[in-house]
Formats: C-alpha cells, sequence, structure tokens
C-alpha cells in the first residue's frame, strides 16, 4: 500500500483483506542499497556506544533470505555493506588524537541439526553456548579474527562461508541447511583517565528458511535437516510469543537458536528483523505465516544499554633495547644524571641488593635471575623517564624506604620473639630435669599433662533363655540344677529360680499357669470334635484361625475324611508346625482359663 504497509488477501474469507503495519515495507522494485541504508545502517552507530546489535533474516525457503544478507558481487548484500562502513567508522573514530582506541574482531559460525560449528576452524566440532554472570551470551573456544580492513574480512569470510551446509531441493538449488551467524566485535579503550573500556557486539543472522516437506521432496539426510530447522523456528515463534504476553518463563534454552539470539529477542540489542516474502500463489501459506511472526516480533521490547566498565590503567609496553637487556652495566649508562645522584648509596650491580629496592613487599630470591635482571632494567628505565615514568610500585621512592626499613624492623622483632621463646623453653626443660617433682610450679608456659580418667567397665548381663518344656522337666528333675524361668507378669519381668522342690510350670510361653491332665484332654477333643463337624464359621471362633485357613480345613476334610487327632492339622496346605504350635497354645490355654471356645 505503500513503504509501512501492506494487504494481503484474507484466504479464509476472499471479500476480506489482512492488512500489516511495519516499520519498513521494500517491494520488488527495491535494490539492495535501499534495504541497508534505511533499515540497517542506523543501527552501526549504537556499537560505538557500547550497545549491541543484531540484523535477522526471516521467511520460507527461496525467498530470499541469502541474497538479502550477502547478495552478489554486483550487489552486495547487508553483511559487505555493514562491514565495509563499520570498520571505516572505527578508523576515524579511533584515529590518533580521539579519546578512544578501537579494534574490531569477527566470528563466523553455524547451527547445523542442533550442533553449533565453527566455520572459521571446523575442526573444532560441536561448541557449547553459556552465559556469564552479567547475562551475556558466549561461546567458549569460538575462533575470533581481529580485522583492521575489508581486505582482512574477506580473507577470513569468504572461505567460512563455502563450510557453510548447504544443499538442493526442488524449490532450491543452494538451500541454507543451517543457521549462519556472523559475529561482530567491537572493542573501545579510553586512552586517558578514567580509562573506561566498553564493548559493542553486532550480530548478522542468515536464518534457515521453514520448509514444507511436500513440495521440497526432502528425503533421508535432507528431511532429518528439515526436521531441525523447523523444530528451531517453532521454537523461535514460542520464546515471541512467551515474550509478548509476558509469561514468567520464556523457553530460550529450548534451541540452540534462541539461545544464541536471547541477547537479540528481549534482551538489550537494537534489532531488525528483516522478513523476506514470496509473492506468488503457491506461496501464500509460508507468505501469511512469515508476516504473522513480522507483526508478533514487532511487539517485542528490547532494553538496550552501555557495555562499560572500569579497567585499572595499564602501562604502557616499553619496548627495550638489546643494549638494555645485556646487564646493569648497560642499563647504568642508559639511566640520567638525576637517578643516579637521588639513587641508593649501596651498589646496584648485585640483583640481591637491587631486589630489595624494587619491592619490600616481596621477596625476589627465589625468583628466576633472568626475570629479576629485566625487572631491574625495567624499573631503571621507568625511574630514567623522570616525571613521564611510573615507579615499578606506584610510590615515591622516600615511601619506598621507608617500607623497606619498617619490613626490617619487623623482620628483626620476630627473630628476636623467636630466640626468647627458645631460651624459655630450654629453660623449663632443664627445670624438669633437675626436679621432676616441681613441674608443677615452673613457668606458666608449659602445658600440664592431662589427668587420667577412670575408666568404669559395665557389669555383663544376665541372659534368659527360653527352653521347652519337657527340657525344663528334666532338668528340673536333676537336684544341683538351677533353672531360671523368666515370667510375664504384666510390662515388669524378673528371673526367679527353680528348685526340684517346686511345682512343674509350662514354661514355653511364659505363662504361670498350670493345667491339670483332665482339662488338657478334655480340650483337645472339643478341639477336635470342631475340627471335624464344625462349619467355616465355627472354626473362625477358634484362635490362629482366619477365614483362609478356615476354608482350607474345611477342603481338607472334605477330601480326606475327618482328623483322627489334633496334630493332623499340619497336613492342611498353608499351616506349619510352628503355627500349630501356636494354635495349640491359643485354645488350649484360652480353654484353661475360662474362654469361650468352640460353637455356642
Amino acid at each position: 500500500m505503500d513503504s509501512c504497509s501492506l494487504e494481503i488477501a484474507n484466504w479464509r474469507n476472499h471479500q476480506e483483506t489482512l492488512k500489516y503495519q511495519f516499520d519498513a515495507f521494500y517491494g520488488e522494485r527495491s535494490t539492495q542499497q535501499d534495504i541497508y541504508a534505511g533499515s540497517v545502517q542506523p543501527i552501526l552507530r549504537h556499537l560505538l556506544e557500547g550497545q549491541n546489535a543484531s540484523v535477522l533474516a526471516y521467511g520460507p525457503t527461496g525467498a530470499g533470505k541469502t541474497h538479502t544478507m550477502l547478495g552478489s558481487p554486483e550487489q552486495p548484500g547487508v553483511i559487505p555493506r555493514a562491514l565495509m562502513d563499520l570498520l571505516q567508522l572505527t578508523r576515524e573514530e579511533g584515529a590518533e588524537g580521539r579519546p578512544w582506541a578501537l579494534s574490531v574482531t569477527m566470528s563466523y559460525l553455524e547451527i547445523y541439526q542442533e550442533k553449533v560449528l565453527d566455520l572459521l576452524d571446523p575442526a573444532s566440532g560441536d561448541l557449547v553456548i553459556r552465559e556469564d554472570c552479567r547475562g551475556n551470551i558466549l561461546i567458549p573456544g569460538l575462533t575470533q579474527k581481529p580485522i583492521t580492513s575489508f581486505a582482512d574480512f574477506e580473507r577470513h569470510f569468504l572461505p567460512a562461508s563455502r563450510n557453510r551446509t548447504v544443499g538442493a531441493t526442488r524449490l532450491n538449488q543452494r538451500s541454507s541447511r543451517s543457521h549462519a551467524v556472523l559475529l561482530v566485535k567491537v572493542d573501545q579503550r579510553e586512552r586517558l583517565a578514567p580509562f573506561r573500556q566498553r564493548e559493542g557486539k553486532l550480530y548478522l543472522i542468515d536464518l534457515a528458511g521453514s520448509e514444507d516437506n511436500r513440495r521440497t521432496g526432502n528425503k533421508g539426510l535432507r528431511l532429518k535437516e528439515s526436521g531441525a530447522i523447523n523444530t528451531s523456528l517453532f521454537v523461535l515463534g514460542k520464546v515471541v510469543d512467551a515474550l509478548n504476553q509476558g509469561l514468567p518463563r520464556v523457553p530460550y534454552r529450548d534451541s540452540k537458536l534462541t539461545r544464541l539470539l536471547q541477547d537479540s529477542l528481549g534482551g538489550s540489542a537494537h534489532s531488525i528483523l528483516i522478513a523476506n516474502i514470496a509473492p506468488e500463489r503457491r506461496f501464500y501459506l509460508d507468505t501469511v505465516s512469515a508476516l504473522n511472526f513480522a507483526a508478533r516480533s514487532k511487539e517485542v521490547i528490547n532494553r538496550p544499554f552501555t557495555n562499560e566498565s572500569l579497567q585499572l590503567h595499564v602501562l604502557a609496553p616499553v619496548k627495550l633495547s638489546q643494549k638494555e637487556l645485556l646487564g646493569p652495566s648497560e642499563a647504568k649508562r642508559a639511566r640520567g644524571p638525576e637517578e643516579v645522584e637521588i639513587g641508593s648509596p649501596e651498589p646496584t650491580a648485585s640483583p640481591a641488593s637491587a631486589s630489595q629496592k624494587l619491592s619490600p613487599l616481596q621477596k625476589l630470591s627465589s625468583m628466576d635471575p633472568a626475570m629479576l635482571e629485566r625487572l631491574l632494567n625495567l624499573d631503571r628505565l621507568l625511574g630514567s623517564q623522570g616525571s613521564q615514568g611510573a615507579p615499578l610500585l606506584s610510590t615515591p621512592r622516600r615511601e619506598r624506604m621507608v617500607l623497606m626499613k619498617t619490613v626490617e624492623e619487623k623482620d628483626l622483632e620476630i627473630e628476636r620473639l623467636k630466640m626468647k621463646q627458645k631460651e624459655l623453653e630450654a629453660k623449663v626443660l632443664a627445670q624438669e630435669v633437675a626436679d621432676p617433682k616441681e613441674k608443677e610450679n615452673c613457668s606458666p608456659t608449659m602445658l600440664r599433662p592431662l589427668s587420667h580418667r577412670t575408666v568404669t567397665v559395665a557389669k555383663p548381663l544376665k541372659k534368659a533363655v527360653v527352653m521347652p518344656l519337657q527340657l525344663i522337666q528334666e532338668q528340673a528333675a536333676s537336684p544341683n540344677t538351677e533353672i531360671h524361668i523368666l515370667k510375664n507378669k504384666g510390662r515388669k519381668r524378673k528371673l526367679e529360680s527353680l528348685d526340684a522342690s517346686e511345682p512343674e510350670v509350662r514354661a514355653e510361653d511364659c505363662w504361670e499357669l498350670q493345667i491339670s491332665p483332665e482339662l488338657l484332654a478334655r480340650g483337645r477333643q472339643k478341639i477336635l470334635d470342631l475340627l471335624n463337624e464344625g462349619s467355616a464359621r465355627d472354626l473362625r471362633s477358634l484362635q490362629r484361625i482366619g477365614p483362609k485357613k478356615a476354608q482350607l480345613i474345611v477342603g481338607w476334610r472334605e477330601l480326606h475324611g475327618p482328623f483322627s487327632q489334633v496334630e493332623d492339622l499340619e497336613l492342611v496346605e498353608g499351616i506349619t508346625g510352628k503355627q500349630m504350635e501356636s494354635f495349640l497354645k491359643a485354645n488350649i490355654l484360652g480353654l484353661a482359663a475360662g474362654q469361650r471356645c468352640g460353637p455356642s
């Protein structure tokens, strides 16, 4: 419609149209220069202010994204034009006499099937994406090449571009199979105080196009590449939607592409999205999808800021001639007359004595002699420059001498205290040898031995062993045997002795009960009658017999006939000898105690 809007038919209703508003619209007659000068060139100035910028080319496959970013020799694209202008700006701002010194480095990578590959060094393999403490995205191990001119850029960029993965499809003979990212970093250092440092990054991104495999005819590897491309672009759409909706979690980490573009989408970069569309009927749905994504991306808000830090002033590198590096005699000739007059009266030929003047805060005797000699020569050369040079310790010579004197006094005091300590220890040892009885009255510096603690040994506990009734009766028959039975009286237990004169007690379950033989026989007969004649409900009235065991007893009785004795209950499947023993004790003792046993 005009330079900022377009209109397209609505595929849902042909009587309606869809209208889109953008910052700029470039039709079929627009040139590469129009796109670059109208949208990309204005953001380059932000790099010199220490801010980040990014340019993304988005659209379906075959729409011309790579042509927009790279162009041709006749019509260069965004990348060569931006590098040419950026290098020109850095040369002008970093010229002699200007307050800032600038340097430019470049890195080139691709994201192929969720792998970050360095195009400048293809042998480096898959790289990882990290985030520093300030939230900046970085890639450890990524190659950085310094560039000062456009010729340097072409020397690195053109061979790296041939390393990018491309392939042929039905829609494009040289279809990009990966997302390519060119990272240009501009470092600025202030030449004068306060020596600030700035860093600006420019991301130039050529995204791979979304593909409809029904039209591209992708198979095998091409189909796998297409799946990775569409997945990363889908995550890119999710990130844009999450930013527009203000969701608490933005899925940057769901894809390597969005993780790398975290600064460009909702971050601190000046971002330009170039949406390439194909004005053909067969690409209608792809065009509508690209326009919708561009419209949503336009609502994302970035918050640029200046990446600036203060750095301690580092001395400029001093070029030492071969004559000054040979030894002290040649270095002495290079020193001025003022330095000779105010220097220390001690001779400087000895490296050990000169090292004390060099740094009284650190002992340099263990340093490599060659390195020490070079440091001494550097110190003399800086001192020969007069007021223009800075001392090695950033302090005047008089203060340095005062510090050295203070350190020497402290060392002497420490040595004196060590000697006094040794004398006191020797005196204490001599007194111990002369009179051992007076060691408690000696110097308070002597440590007294700790008093011995009395150790009490616990008495061994008596052990109670539960024995069968027959064994107890046999042992009780012998007159000289003492037997202890553990009796259960509430919650308290005690040991009592059992003599042969005492009456017999059943100790199987530690019950203090005496059962008469008649009662025992009558109980066993009653249990046997119940086993042979009782129903399953009647059997459940017995102790330790539940519904499952009652059904087993009834089933066994129907198959094998009545029980001849109570002990035949062990023949029933699922009833062990131990269970049989507890069954008899529980029911017979319950009968002895007057409890109800059997059917009513």
